[in-house]
């Protein structure tokens, strides 16, 4: 996962309405959503390859997500990312103590997006200017834009995505809300030079990677998601949950659409 937008309103139906983009290569082997045959309980995108996922929701009215820290790093770590949401969502933790609880160091750098069905919860695993991981965030009500650095860090490809959920404030269906937001993530407008983030990865690689839609030869946008959870009380009752899967480029796509509500 590679970019995520969202609207957190926790005092309204419409608790929490959210964009993402999943950018990976096109050979690396995953599935789209569904329910996973050991997991039964998780419903989402699953990753093949070490069997995690980048976003998905659970029959208990939870969400998580992850992306990556962008930031040129040898090491090698033994976890995978997608292990986060899986184990989360697995969990009975809140999303706080599950945060708190992360072992930082055993994974390459994250981003991760915690919803235990009442409070949002914002985590990474960068270190402070002393050497020390930051405490997770409760999130407060807000928009908030995350890519391949910490939250609400300007990039081009965020600032733009992030107006389009100011622009649906006045939508209630859900599907022109969809609609809607997926037309704003296939943007495929390459950032001018002087907006470019400066990652390490080289001028050639950040002009590739600055849309909201990537498309090159061996990687890009694979999947665009639209999550809508609504609630009554404060706690999460209703999840929509809409799929656009691509096969290397933005028009040819699958959807697929799905109401999850609590058991």
């Amino acid at each position: 996962m590679c970019l995520i937008v969202f609207n957190w309103q926790p005092n309204t139906k419409r608790m929490l309405t959210l964009a993402s983009n999943r950018d990976e290569f096109y050979a690396r082997p995953s599935k789209a959503a569904h329910y996973w045959d050991d997991q039964p309980n998780i419903f989402g995108g699953r990753d093949l390859k070490m069997k995690g996922t980048w976003l998905a929701v659970s029959r208990e009215m939870r969400f998580a997500a992850v992306t990556n820290y962008r930031a040129p790093n040898s090491q090698t770590h033994l976890r995978s990312r997608g292990e986060i949401p899986h184990d989360f969502l697995n969990s009975n933790d809140s999303a706080v103590h599950f945060a708190q609880q992360l072992q930082k160091n055993e994974f390459a750098g994250f981003n991760a997006l915690l919803f235990d069905g009442a409070n949002l919860v914002y985590c990474h695993n960068q270190k402070n200017s002393l050497g020390q991981y930051e405490e997770a965030i409760n999130l407060p009500e807000g928009e908030y834009g995350l890519s391949n650095h910490l939250l609400n860090t300007p990039w081009p490809k965020v600032q733009r995505t992030k107006q389009s959920i100011t622009d649906i404030k006045h939508y209630k269906d859900k599907p022109k809300i969809t609609q809607h937001l997926l037309s704003a993530l296939q943007n495929d407008e390459i950032a001018a030079d002087d907006q470019l983030p400066d990652t390490g990865v080289g001028l050639e690689l950040e002009r590739l990677l600055s849309p909201a839609f990537i498309t090159s030869p061996s990687y890009g946008t694979r999947t665009s998601t639209i999550v809508i959870i609504e609630g009554h009380t404060d706690k999460a009752n209703l999840i929509y949950f809409h799929e656009r899967h691509y096969h290397a480029n933005k028009h040819k796509f699958e959807d697929q659409a799905y109401t999850i509500t609590q058991l």
